[in-house]
């Protein structure tokens, strides 16, 4: 499995990230640690989480996903083996939220715990925070590094400008930068993400961990008509893809899947790895047998015929 560089870090990862969304949430802690030793077993090694994972189900209050990823770091042994990736900013209760310097120093020191590790590889900021000067924010970042609790940055969910002015004033204050970009992308989202954020990663040489890369789960062909959107509790997002050009896009996933002898969801991961300055796409699975049918799409790779075919059907 061909290794890629996230960003200039110096952090080198498998082509396809494993998305900890579900741990604790839609895979019991069980499931989790059996998912987790499937992808290292595979040749993952890149594992994105976040602090407010999974703060959204009943009865949770966020943090579930790292304690169940910290549990598993310490009964396997495999922290050596692995590249853990999680994010601050969300909204966890009360005033924790934001990218406020005294709230990153909080909420570093949080996840290192649930974690369990001495160190985070990639601290990512979920999402843009208006009300706080980037020299606060990043400030805060440099700080962390320098302690030794953080290896590299990356932001998710930054616009185009906000991040280029991001890296100017790390650039400017001789901070470390952030190296990575977390933006939804997938063949039916394209348009926000190409129009200016990928020109821009790619000139900076930022590398992009896109979400939503299977659409939800769309992409997989698990959703066809509206009768199919209670097959599972992420079904109510699916409904907005379920238009004609939605439509156009399974159709060209099938055709090349069949031609491949490849599923959607692998043809649809292998389409993102061809993309100028995609590091590594996210994705999600429930099951071994569902992490095994990702895994594959890094071996899949996809002619120039695929390629054309998936890019006309999906063009925005």
């Amino acid at each position: 499995m061909t290794m890629r560089e996230l960003g200039r870090s110096g952090i080198r990862v498998a082509p396809l990230a494993f998305g900890g969304n579900v741990f604790g949430w839609t895979a019991d802690e069980a499931t989790s640690f059996k998912l987790l030793d499937a992808a290292v077993a595979a040749g993952l090694n890149l594992i994105d989480t976040a602090d407010v994972y999974s703060r959204w189900a009943p009865g949770h209050h966020g943090g579930e996903s790292e304690t169940i990823i910290g549990k598993w770091l310490t009964a396997s042994g495999n922290r050596g083996r692995v590249v853990i990736a999680t994010k601050v900013g969300m909204d966890m209760g009360g005033a924790d939220k934001g990218l406020a310097p005294v709230y990153i120093r909080k909420a570093v020191e949080r996840s290192l715990q649930r974690l369990q590790v001495d160190v985070i590889d990639l601290y990512q900021a979920h999402q843009d925070d208006p009300a706080t000067p980037l020299e606060d924010t990043l400030g805060a970042f440099a700080e962390v590094i320098a302690q030794g609790k953080v290896r590299a940055i990356g932001a998710s969910n930054y616009t185009a400008s906000r991040l280029a002015e991001a890296l100017r004033v790390s650039k400017a204050n001789q901070w470390p930068r952030y190296e990575t970009l977390q933006p939804n992308y997938n063949l039916y989202d394209r348009a926000e993400f190409e129009a200016e954020m990928q020109p821009l990663c790619v000139r900076e040489a930022v590398g992009v961990i896109s979400y939503f890369s299977l659409a939800a789960g769309f992409l997989t062909g698990k959703y066809r008509s509206a009768a199919d959107l209670a097959k599972s509790v992420r079904g109510t997002k699916v409904k907005a893809y379920l238009t004609d050009r939605g439509r156009r896009i399974l159709a060209a996933l099938d055709a090349v899947a069949g031609r491949l002898s490849a599923t959607p969801a692998q043809v649809a991961l292998a389409w993102l790895m061809t993309r100028d300055g995609v590091a590594a796409p996210i994705a999600s699975a429930t099951t071994v047998e569902q992490l095994q049918d990702l895994v594959a799409a890094t071996r899949l790779d996809l002619d120039a015929d695929a390629v054309e075919q998936l890019e006309l059907a999906s063009q925005p």
